[in-house]
């Protein structure tokens, strides 16, 4: 099973794509990621269909046309240097997308029955950066777009960058159904999850992924992972992501799902829940923030 739904880096290229996740090839119904490496000056044209997308440098910057408007995205040098600026395409639009310096964009997207947005610019100085977590679960979140930090229609994304030796993601949690409290109010929403994965420290960087369920909904996912390398989360608990020491672990988080008040509510596993209540006596790492935000 794991097989299924651990994707190395490489295995699901296609076109000019190094990743392609559409709903289709996952098996779901609305989160899909595109990776897309640019050479210096070239251009790449998009069209979103019945989706919406991000443009989200990984490195390098581009230049993002749709619509009659332009975006200069200045980007970052790398995931570990900053958190960077971002664009926003609605579905049925198209773009060009050109990078004059080259680099490698992150294309998350979420398919979507409404188009009310307008394409937009993302500034980084606008992007939250939160440190999560404490001791050996410290990590830090950089949150492009969630309810209440960048609008969109359905599309959910943000990233964790977590320190060498450490864990995220931790304690296991899960969104895979709609539920409500006992006084009514929603406690959990259903989302699937996209995890891309880079890792510092070159071609033996490594770091893991785990991904569980229960009797009714089994799924089994134990997985080393590289640079390049996705994990799809249709359901279940996931969690630990580990930090091997020496490596520095990065992944961009792409949810969506059918609810359609935008929202991200998670429901730890009750077997490890109790792990938050001892961040309360220990410091944040300090080798986070990452990069210039230091």
């Amino acid at each position: 099973m794991s097989g299924t739904y651990h994707l190395p880096a490489g295995t699901s290229a296609d076109g000019p794509y190094d990743l392609l996740v559409t709903p289709e090839s996952a098996g779901w119904g609305y989160s899909g990621l595109r990776i897309l490496t640019l050479r210096p000056g070239q251009t790449h044209a998009l069209s979103t269909g019945d989706s919406e997308f991000l443009v989200l440098p990984l490195t390098g910057s581009c230049t993002v046309t749709t619509d009659g408007s332009t975006f200069e995205l200045a980007g970052r040098t790398g995931v570990f240097a900053s958190a960077t600026d971002f664009a926003y395409l609605p579905r049925e639009s198209t773009a060009e997308i050109r990078s004059a310096t080259g680099g490698r964009f992150a294309l998350p997207s979420a398919r979507t029955e409404r188009g009310s947005l307008p394409a937009r610019y993302g500034r980084k100085e606008d992007v939250p950066v939160e440190l999560r977590g404490a001791g050996a679960c410290s990590r830090q979140v950089n949150n492009y777009c969630l309810p209440g930090t960048f609008d969109a229609e359905q599309l959910l994304v943000c990233e964790v960058l977590t320190p060498g030796g450490n864990w995220s993601s931790y304690p296991p949690h899960k969104h895979d159904e709609a539920r409500t409290g006992p006084d009514g109010g929603p406690v959990e929403s259903e989302l699937e999850e996209i995890y891309y994965f880079e890792v510092s420290g070159g071609e033996q960087a490594f770091g893991y992924q785990r991904v569980y369920g229960t009797p009714d909904r089994p799924i089994d996912v134990l997985a080393e992972v590289r640079s390049g390398d996705t994990v799809l989360i249709p359901h279940g608990w996931h969690g630990p992501s580990i930090a091997a020491p020496g490596y520095d672990l990065y992944y961009l988080n792409v949810m969506a799902g059918p609810g359609q008040d935008r929202a991200w509510l998670i429901c730890d596993d009750p077997a490890h829940g109790w792990v938050r209540a001892t961040w309360d006596t220990q410091d944040v790492d300090d080798r986070l923030p990452f990069g210039e935000n230091r």
